[in-house]
């Protein structure tokens, strides 16, 4: 008996749907718009990497579910997205193998990253594509107030050498965010590090 084909489609469109309704509002970074942009970048990085085909839809899922785990947790949000992944794709007939690279695409965006296959290098890439990019400080302003609301209030000097600590030992892997992301991301450290020594 054949197996039906994969709803890439449908799947895409019940984890839209589940990010808008579930994500808690006080998520001021990690809310849907951040997937979307973190898709966007995804896209970008894959088409210089030319991945095509299956590969693309299941880095497009995970993409998207990368970040659902915070409809139940904060904290571990990775490994609930995975159990997202396992409840939501195979009624979507995905099959077992490509949910464990799905599953395997969400851990490596874990903190500190440490992605093993190109695309888990992309969607880590992609995740931290804000960090080489001129909205960096916007975006990394709804970080401070969402990280204030849910693990504590962090002072302006403590958020600035946790960034500086965080840009220091972070890396792009692709060539793509090494070219284009790496140099404004150092500026950025810089940027950092001066306002540290005239604060």
């Amino acid at each position: 008996m054949k197996l039906p084909a994969p709803d890439y489609q449908g799947a895409e469109e019940a984890i839209l749907q589940k990010l808008g309704k579930e994500l808690p509002k006080s998520l001021t970074y990690h809310g849907k718009h951040h997937t979307l942009d973190v898709l966007e970048a995804g896209m970008t990085i894959a088409e210089t990497e030319k991945i095509k085909g299956r590969d693309l839809q299941l880095l497009r899922l995970a993409i998207l579910l990368h970040d659902s785990g915070f409809t139940h947790t904060y904290r571990g949000h990775e490994e609930e997205g995975c159990k997202i992944a396992k409840s939501i794709l195979p009624k979507y007939h995905i099959g077992p193998d490509d949910i464990e690279i799905v599953c395997g695409l969400i851990m490596a965006t874990k903190i500190p990253q440490t992605p093993d296959t190109p695309l888990e290098r992309i969607i880590c890439d992609a995740d931290l594509d804000y960090l080489g990019r001129e909205d960096v400080y916007k975006i990394a302003d709804t970080l401070y107030h969402e990280i204030s609301k849910h693990l504590g209030k962090l002072g302006e000097e403590e958020w600035n050498n946790l960034q500086i600590s965080f840009l220091e030992a972070h890396s792009y892997f692709t060539n793509f965010s090494k070219k284009h992301r790496g140099p404004a991301k150092l500026k950025y450290l810089k940027e950092l590090k001066r306002q540290k020594i005239t604060a």
